[in-house]
Formats: C-alpha cells, sequence, structure tokens
C-alpha cells in the first residue's frame, strides 16, 4: 500500500482539487467553558452579560449511572435550550438562562419520581437563586454548593433543596456548644420521651404548619395530628401558631434530631 505522494502527484491532486489545511479544532464546547469557568476559574461563557442564570445541581445515589441517559432526561424536563456538565459520575449542573420557563419545585419533585421508576436511580436536586452572569458567580456556586453537600450529608426527609430549606439546619448544626445547652431541655426531654410526637411536630413545621399536608404524609387523621400538638402546648406553654414559639421548637427539633445521629 502507497502511504505518501510525490511533488508531482501533489501538484497534479492541487490542480483536479481544492487543498484544504485541517487544523484540530481546539474550542471549547459550551458545556466545557461553563465547567471551567464555575470550576477552574476560566473565563466567562460568551453570553449577554445582562442575562441571569440558575444554576440547579444535582446528585445521583447510585453506584453506575448512565450519564448519557440520565443527561436526555433532564433536558427533555427542562428544554432543548438549558446546558448541562458533569463534575464527575455523580454530580452535575443545569444552567438555566432566565429567558427560559425555569421548572417548579413541584416539578422537580415530580420529575425524581420519573427518573427513579424509570431508570432506578435516585436523584437530589438543589435549586439556586437567580445570579447576574458577572465573574462573582463562581464563588456563588461554590457556597451553594457547600450548601447542598450539607444537605446530602445530615438531611435525609427529601430529595428537593434549597437555601432556605438548608440554613435553619445548617446554623443549628454549627452553633456554639454553649449556645446549644441553653435550647429548653423540656422540649428535648419530651420528644426523648416520645419520639413520635417529635417526628409529628418536625414534619409539621417543615410543611409550614399545613395541617392537612403533615396529616396525609403521617398517614393520621387530622383529628390525631390536633391531639398531638394540643398535648405538646399544653406540656411546654409553647404554642406553634406563634412564630417565636414555632421557631424555638423547630430549633429544638434540629437539635434533637443531630444528638440522634
Amino acid at each position: 500500500m502507497k502511504s505518501f505522494v510525490s511533488e508531482q502527484e501533489l501538484q497534479l491532486l492541487k490542480s483536479l482539487f481544492t487543498l484544504v489545511e485541517y487544523e484540530p479544532s481546539s474550542a471549547m464546547t459550551l458545556p466545557q467553558t461553563w465547567y471551567e469557568f464555575l470550576l477552574m476559574d476560566g473565563p466567562p461563557p460568551s453570553q449577554k452579560k445582562e442575562n441571569n442564570v440558575r444554576l440547579i445541581q444535582f446528585y445521583l445515589h447510585h453506584h453506575n449511572p448512565d450519564p448519557s441517559e440520565i443527561e436526555t432526561a433532564l433536558t427533555g424536563f427542562f428544554s432543548e435550550e438549558v446546558i448541562i456538565f458533569w463534575e464527575n459520575n455523580h454530580r452535575g449542573i443545569v444552567i438555566e438562562e432566565k429567558s427560559q420557563i425555569a421548572l417548579t419545585e413541584e416539578e422537580l419533585i415530580a420529575m425524581t419520581g420519573t427518573l427513579e421508576s424509570d431508570f432506578y436511580v435516585k436523584i437530589s436536586f438543589f435549586i439556586g437563586k437567580r445570579y447576574p452572569l458577572t465573574k462573582l458567580l463562581p464563588s456563588r456556586f461554590r457556597e451553594e454548593r457547600d450548601f447542598f453537600a450539607f444537605g446530602l450529608a445530615h438531611l435525609n426527609s427529601t430529595n428537593i433543596f434549597t437555601y432556605e430549606r438548608i440554613f435553619p439546619a445548617y446554623l443549628a448544626y454549627h452553633l456554639p456548644e454553649e449556645i446549644k445547652q441553653k435550647v429548653n431541655n423540656e422540649i428535648l426531654e419530651i420528644f426523648q420521651q416520645d419520639p413520635e410526637l417529635f417526628s409529628t411536630l418536625k414534619i409539621f413545621l417543615e410543611n409550614n404548619l399545613n395541617a392537612s399536608l403533615t396529616a396525609k404524609k403521617l398517614y393520621i387523621h387530622r383529628n390525631t395530628l390536633q391531639y398531638r400538638i394540643d398535648k405538646f402546648t399544653e406540656k411546654t406553654g409553647l404554642s406553634l401558631k406563634d412564630f417565636y414559639g414555632a421557631f424555638t421548637v423547630f430549633l429544638a427539633c434540629l437539635l434533637f434530631d443531630y444528638q440522634q445521629k
């Protein structure tokens, strides 16, 4: 087999065809550009500076997920325009621009159920806030990534995380020990004696004092729920209808939860 051409043959070929010099492209794809920008201190993507973006992180609780299948499914849920890149085999980021229709928290919850049933993969999401596309975005992303990591490690009651949902637990976890000791011991003792009451109050508070939703999640009647709440109020004198009372009890719930782990 001939592996080279002579100069004469080359000139003949040039007279018959247009010679195109090919150089491998070193340009990065848009997902690669975002990876470099957010994680490696690279330059920002060449997009309109006035655009706001929302970064939705996801984590796959599975040993051998197929990234291509998961990415195809995610793209179908969001839109054809979203950008997706992977940090590793388990973690990735969906980038939404302001002009796109954003999925709600309820829609993301439905998505987790669909992915679990179709791909047998448990997935968790962190819904980031909207930020302008500036050089400050990588630091904002790193803060949200730290909160997501905390939520995955310490909160197992949900697969959908937000800053607002994680921060109270984050704050309680990092309280100085002397402050933790000042939490009403009577409340903690009641929780210790009645774990069912603890679970009831925590779920009730996490669901914004919605009695119907809490009863549904606990598989109990609303009257049973109200009985448990009234019993706690009678023992402690704390009303969950009062913001300060609800805040105090919720903080106690978070601290008690950490003590049990």
